[in-house]
Formats: C-alpha cells, structure tokens, sequence
C-alpha cells in the first residue's frame, strides 16, 4: 500500500519523530482481525473458533479471522469486528432498562453488541441513512436473534424531528475519513485528501447536532471516528463541548490506548478524556472515542404513536395453531398485525416521520388458511422452545444452505414446522412434507 504522501506530511508534523517513524510502519503491517461470541446463543465448548486470545476489557470479544460460511456465523454466534471498535459499544455501557441509539449503525457490528450488552431488554434503535446499507443492517440484527431492536432508515435530522430528548444512550460512530482502516481497506487511501477531511467534519457536526436533540437531559453520547483526524476527532469534540448543556465524561483507558490530543485541538485540555487507538500502540485499527453528558434530570418523553391495530378472529386462530403445533413455552406481550405480517413489536412509534424496517420481532406471514412463520423468528428462540428440531449431519448440511430439500429416513417426524440446526446450532426453518424435509433458509443466505 502506498500512502498519500500529503498524508503522511499531515503526521510528520503533527506526531514527534520516533512516533511517526512507528506510525508509519505499523500501517505497512497486515490488518488486526477479531469477533464477537453472542452470549444470548453461543455456547464457547461448541465453538469452532478459537477463543485463546480475548481483546482486553471487551465481554466476549477475541483476536482471530472467521468464516463467513460457517455454521457459527449462519447461526449467529459469532460476528466478525475490529477489535478496536468493540471498545465503543463496551464503553457506552448500555442497561438492560435503557432506550439507547446506534445512529450509523450500519452494517451492525455495535448495534449487535449493545444488544447483547443490554442482554436484548429495554429499547434499542439502529438507524442507517442509506436504504441497501439499512437491509444489511436488519438482516445482521435478524441473524444475531434480536428482539428489542427496531432499524430505522431515516436521515438524522428527521430522527430528531419525531424522537426529541427520548434517548438515555446515543453512540454516534460516525461516518469519518477513515484514515485508521488503510490498512483493512488499502484502495481507501485512494480517495484520501484534505478537503474529504473537512467534509466529514462538517457532515459529523450536523449528525451530532440531530443527536443531540435526542439525548434527554442526564443522559450520554459516545462520539467515534475510524479516523485520525484531529479535525473530525479532538476538535469536533472541543466543538461538542461547547454547546448549550454538554458535559466530558471521561473515559478510563485501558493499556496500550493513547489520550486525545490538547495539542490537535487549540490546547483544549478537556479533550484527554477522550481516547485515541493507534495501530503502533494497541493491537487493532485507528479509532477515537468520546463521550459526553446532557445536564439535566428531565425523564425522556414518550413519542406519540397510534395504538397497537387488533389481530382478526381468523389471524388470531392461525397464530395459536402455530404455537400450538410448532412451539412451546414462548409468548409475546405484544402482537401487531401489519397488512398479512405478523410483529412482536419492540415499541410504537410515528409512522408517518419514520421509516421502519423492522419492529422488533417479524413473526411470520399470513397467507391463505395458514400461518408461515418468518426466518426472524426461528433465529430468536433457544432450542427448548421448538417441539421439534432437526440436526444435520455434515452431509445434509452441505445440500441444506444450498437450498435442496432432504429426504427424511426417519419417520419419528410430525408433519408441520421443525428448526433446522447443524452441530446443534439452529440456522434455519424446515417443514416436514410426506417424508420429506422442506427447506425455508432463504435465498439470500444460501452457499451457492
């Protein structure tokens, strides 16, 4: 990878000599890779991944490279994260009674792990700007088996608009320069320069001004780059520090993590509360965190949503079959009935100023005297709350995620619904038919 050379100038003179020297070379090395257990499903003795090197500080959090093909990840055990950034999501410390907000959120990596930090309770929003990114983004909290969690694809600004002072928790990882990812992503540098430096700092300002419109009063936002910047890093938070009500919380670090840089940011001392990774310091990518408190006690408001709509007396009948036939022990607080789509909703929110992909809990569809249960559902319960369950061997495995149905010699099998599992790790919905396997793993998911 050849680095820009105005950029490397930029860090001459912004770093002392031995510290650029080490700079520079930490980013001719190969890129830190890492992953993240799901403690809502995993269990670590059945793991094919190695888990010898945890990432310091982070709750289930480990150094190593996985496969996007394996039943771990189709399973949603494990997600792939830069070590660096699981120090986000760890540091916000979100509580299971929280509303909390992952503004960028896409492709998922922090929103799966406040999820899992918050054990899926309380409430927690994941927005994501762009449509395609926003689906990525669902079918990533899908596949980790959330919930309590609903994806918005909404602007900030219009957020704001619907959601003011809602939020005890908002981590903003905002979308930067991403000087410190070079080394993941080397085309990247390509398309470094100064003026794309201060088009992110400005495009930050206006995403944090949004966000804090959602912050209740007493309540906290985690600002993070991936960048190195000083302008979209310690002087947008010497920015953030200025405005009406807005209070450093310090951040503690841990070893090998550098402070912000009073020297990057007109000698605002404050900014060494925030915290800076640095590939020639801690084992992973560049990032920089920060946070900060809203003053106040104000309890967040409640925004106003139309009450939840009733379910038919035939949609009623069709979704009580199901549990009856198909599941045992599980039942919801709450059903809303969209068109023939059936929710367990994660709350109730003006759906005309939002653009919600995904409630809560998609549970399935009605169709024509029958209920078709949605691959959400059967990614969100535990294996005690199947009636029946169908464990692959590896040969059944290798047709199944290429979509083939299979034919069942063991005739011990109800017709109707049964969770697909491989090495007892439930992936997928199968329907028993006149001795047959029928497979419901959809498309997108397929190995083709």
């Amino acid at each position: 990878m050849t680095l820009p050379a105005m950029f490397l100038n930029r860090y001459q003179q912004l770093m002392a000599p031995a510290e650029f020297t080490a700079f520079k070379q930490s980013l001719t090395q190969p890129a830190t890779h890492g992953f993240r257990i799901n403690p809502l499903k995993a269990s670590l003795s059945q793991l094919q991944e190695s888990v010898a090197q945890p990432v310091p500080g982070i709750a289930n959090g480990y150094y190593g490279q996985i496969q996007g093909q394996s039943i771990d990840h189709l399973a949603g055990w494990i997600y792939s994260q830069d070590p660096s950034a699981m120090n986000v999501a760890q540091l916000a410390a979100p509580q299971a009674h929280e509303r909390v907000l992952d503004l960028c959120a896409a492709p998922g990596g922090k929103t799966t792990q406040l999820a899992a930090l918050m054990n899926d309770q309380g409430l927690l929003v994941a927005n994501e700007i762009n449509h395609q990114r926003a689906l990525v983004l669902s079918s990533n909290v899908e596949r980790w088996g959330l919930t309590h969690t609903v994806v918005t694809n909404n602007s900030p600004e219009q957020l704001a608009q619907a959601l003011p002072e809602f939020f005890d928790c908002i981590v903003v990882d905002a979308p930067c320069s991403g000087e410190g990812l070079f080394r993941k992503d080397p085309s990247a540098s390509d398309y470094w320069s100064v003026a794309n430096i201060q088009f992110c700092a400005q495009r930050q300002k206006k995403i944090l001004t949004a966000a804090l419109t959602m912050l209740r009063p007493g309540g906290r936002l985690i600002y993070s780059t991936c960048t190195f910047a000083p302008e979209e890093d310690e002087q947008n938070l010497s920015w953030l520090l200025d405005q009406p009500q807005i209070q450093l919380l310090p951040l503690p670090a841990l070893s090998k993590m550098d402070r912000g840089r009073p020297a990057w940011a007109q000698q605002r001392m404050a900014v060494q509360g925030a915290l800076r990774l640095f590939p020639h310091h801690y084992r992973g990518e560049g990032h920089f965190i920060a946070a900060v408190s809203k003053q106040g006690t104000a309890p967040s408001t409640r925004p106003a949503g139309k009450s939840l709509k009733r379910l038919s007396a035939d949609q009623v009948q069709l979704w009580q079959q199901f549990q009856t036939t198909t599941l045992t022990g599980v039942s919801f607080k709450q059903l809303q009935p969209q068109a023939e789509v059936l929710w367990a909703p994660a709350g109730i929110f003006p759906q005309s100023q939002l653009k919600i992909i995904r409630n809560g809990l998609r549970l399935g569809q009605f169709k024509k005297k029958r209920f078709e249960p949605d691959h959400a559902l059967v990614m969100a319960l535990s294996p005690t709350q199947f009636q029946q369950r169908f464990d692959l061997t590896a040969e059944q495995f290798a047709h199944f995620v290429h979509g083939e149905a299979l034919i069942l010699k063991n005739k011990a099998y109800a017709p109707g619904w049964v969770a697909v599992s491989y090495q007892q790790k439930i992936f997928a919905w199968g329907k028993v038919v006149q001795g047959q396997l029928k497979n419901f793993l959809p498309k997108g998911l397929r190995i083709q």
